[in-house]
């Protein structure tokens, strides 16, 4: 289907919406004047004498083409269409709508043979050079097409109909470089009004929709035609709302949605063409990361569309997104209730309540999805993170595991460095060194700067004993990326101390106390054996002390003692 029948079907739709009123019906040929029933004469719309008998029969043919309409008989209502046209070939108008009816019903022979009647006589208008020259087009015939399309431009050349016809065709033809010649041609009609503009910026984006390459070249083009037309302040709201888009989709969305903003308060009536307005708003807000303004047009559009899931699944995503736990959890919710078999809506829920501390509520929420879709790598991801939340590093692991299979089969794609820490620190702090380390050392390799992951396994190595090297190399590249992270300068302080570098560890351990916002129990315990190991005892007994205060330990509380006991 041409660009120009998707255009004109829109406007229809929106049109009878807006332009709600007109009792005919839209399509007909406009009734002619009362006339004499004798044979007199009668003046057309192009000046030929036509007897009134020819042009009682051509309503007559057409009334009898309608009746077999409305019984469902598509071909006797065509034979009186034809009839109708043949009775009257002056009345253009007429001569249109048959013709269209005849391309509806894939019948493009008949409307050719129609339109070149039509087009054979005096005075033939641009309009059906143009339906002839679509018509032309549609058989493959290219070079007619083009000789009629051009006739319909000279003799018509504010209307933008034979232009298109002749930019479809070269494009069908492979002539990029021409077919845009044929739109810049029609750009320099200084009579050009408000529709034609924004039909031509239409074409415009049509070409660079065909030809990304080209889309810096051609965007300025339609937005030049789209500023001229807003410049002329059509009123239409059909034509504003296209003028909208067109800014939107040019690149310009700060005039898109001023245009859409006004529209908002010229159809305050209009629910239909309101919930388009708004939700286009929220996707130009949304493209901006403007959430704030996002959420206003979503809020008002469910406001007039209170059934509409997807419109609470997006409010509830950019809440999240703004923290706004509760309003995220209830949006969600909405979402779900009003479709149930929406899946990623039971994910987002879930994140929504875990970021929202509400674990035991997330866990059920995935249960529910358990309970209603496949196995997924999202639900068994957000399971493992929910469970790791409740500090079950067994059952988080199982899940961890689950995912990292479907996704070696499905996706392995989604296996990334984030993943890959997430599952390392369930297997550690389950305490399945070795599974951790494999995890960690897939993370680095998938992201070899990862300050977090450096950390993460050299700590864990330096806890327990093992490749104090390499954890030492680690550790340093985390504390280079991060200087001033406290939880890095305390991993090197540790493994330094492990490498029986007490007075270097020291350092390190003193600093990370100083940057670190509050005490911490660690970093307590970690000073008090550097102190100890440099033979410090008092020292080191206060800080452990004071690690004890902050955080019950026996292992402390033995070295507390053991301190206590020594001559």
């Amino acid at each position: 289907m041409c660009c120009r029948f998707w255009i004109r079907g829109l406007g229809t739709v929106i049109g009878l919406m807006l332009l709600a009123g007109c009792a005919s019906a839209p399509n007909a040929p406009k009734p002619r004047a009362a006339v004499d029933p004798l044979e007199t004469p009668v003046t057309t719309e192009l000046g030929t004498d036509l007897p009134a008998e020819k042009v009682a029969q051509a309503h007559a043919h057409y009334a009898a083409g309608v009746v077999h309409e409305m019984n469902d008989e598509t071909e006797a209502a065509l034979h009186e269409y034809y009839l109708a046209a043949e009775a009257d070939p002056d009345d253009e108008g007429l001569m249109l709508e048959v013709t269209r009816r005849f391309l509806q019903a894939k019948q493009p022979d008949k409307a050719l043979e129609l339109l070149n009647r039509a087009a054979a006589r005096p005075g033939a208008s641009g309009a059906i050079f143009a339906r002839l020259g679509m018509v032309y087009g549609q058989l493959g015939k290219s070079e007619q097409a083009a000789v009629a399309d051009r006739a319909a431009i000279k003799r018509a050349p504010d209307s933008l109909a034979g232009y298109q016809n002749l930019f479809l065709t070269l494009l069908q033809e492979k002539q990029p470089a021409e077919a845009l010649k044929i739109l810049d041609e029609a750009s320099r009609q200084s009579a050009a009004n408000a529709e034609f503009l924004i039909g031509l910026s239409e074409l415009y984006g049509n070409f660079a929709l065909q030809y990304p390459s080209q889309k810096d070249k051609t965007n300025p083009k339609a937005l030049a035609a789209l500023n001229r037309a807003e410049k002329m302040q059509p009123s239409n709201p059909v034509l504003r709302m296209r003028l909208a888009d067109g800014f939107n989709s040019a690149g310009a969305p700060e005039q898109a949605a001023r245009i859409y903003l006004d529209l908002l308060k010229q159809l305050p009536d209009l629910p239909i063409v309101r919930e388009r307005v708004h939700a286009k708003l929220a996707n130009i807000y949304l493209r901006g990361s403007d959430n704030k303004h996002a959420i206003e047009q979503l809020e008002a559009f469910v406001h007039d569309d209170p059934a509409n899931p997807q419109a609470y699944f997006y409010l509830g995503r950019l809440c999240y997104e703004e923290k706004k736990y509760p309003a995220a959890i209830d949006y969600l919710n909405k979402a779900i209730l009003l479709k149930p078999e929406f899946e990623e809506a039971y994910y987002s829920l879930a994140l929504a309540q875990l970021a929202g501390n509400a674990t035991s509520d997330a866990l059920a929420t995935l249960d529910r999805a358990r309970n209603r879709f496949p196995p997924s790598f999202e639900l068994e991801l957000w399971s493992g993170l929910a469970y790791s939340r409740q500090k079950a590093y067994a059952e988080a692991v199982r899940h961890y595991a689950s995912a990292e299979s479907i996704a070696k089969a499905a996706d392995p794609t989604r296996l990334t460095h984030e993943f890959y820490f997430e599952i390392g620190a369930a297997y550690e702090r389950s305490g399945d060194i070795p599974q951790a380390e494999r995890c960690f050392e897939k993370c680095l390799q998938l992201s070899p700067n990862d300050a977090a992951a450096q950390n993460y396994l050299g700590y864990m190595w330096a806890e327990h004993g093992t490749k104090l090297e390499r954890a030492h190399e680690l550790i340093q590249k985390a504390v280079k990326t991060e200087p001033n992270n406290p939880a890095y300068l305390d991993s090197l302080g540790w493994v330094l101390f492990k490498l029986h570098q007490p007075q270097e560890a020291l350092k390190n351990v003193t600093k990370a106390i100083e940057l670190s916002p509050e005490q911490d129990a660690t970093l307590l315990d970690h000073l008090g054996d550097i102190y100890n190991a440099l033979g410090q005892s008092d020292k080191a007994r206060e800080a452990w002390t004071k690690s004890l205060s902050l955080e019950a330990n026996d292992d402390i509380k033995k070295k507390l003692e053991a301190a206590e006991h020594k001559p």
